[in-house]
């Protein structure tokens, strides 16, 4: 069963999730605002996905002042969650990053979509 993490608000989740039981999965959705994520779990994000877990486009990293974007990116979505890229999708041993064509594919096979 898919565990997909991000934020209940945000449409790109939404239209994961939407996409994911469309095609039989049944996702659960952990709100990493509402549920804080421990250091094993963040680790293993980074594992996978390096500095790229960090949306440096997003509003909360706009809003932060310089001082406080100095730290590991660890620690900053330890402290932020909502400065993690999202959504990312774990199944079993397979996890992504963000809902484009790749992670489409990757997830739902014959049922992904075209290409973004």
């Amino acid at each position: 069963m898919p565990v997909l993490y991000g934020l209940k608000n945000c449409s790109t989740c939404r239209s994961a999730i939407q996409e994911l039981k469309a095609a039989g999965k049944d996702v659960t959705l952990v709100d990493v605002r509402e549920s804080q994520l421990d250091f094993d779990l963040i680790d293993r994000f980074l594992r996978e996905f390096g500095d790229a877990l960090v949306n440096r486009r997003s509003t909360t990293w706009r809003n932060l002042p310089e001082s406080k974007r100095q730290g590991t990116p660890g620690d900053l979505i330890a402290k932020h969650p909502s400065l993690m890229k999202r959504p990312v999708i774990v199944d079993g041993e397979l996890v992504t990053l963000g809902w484009h064509a790749a992670a489409r594919a990757r997830h739902l096979g014959e049922w992904a979509r075209s290409p973004d």
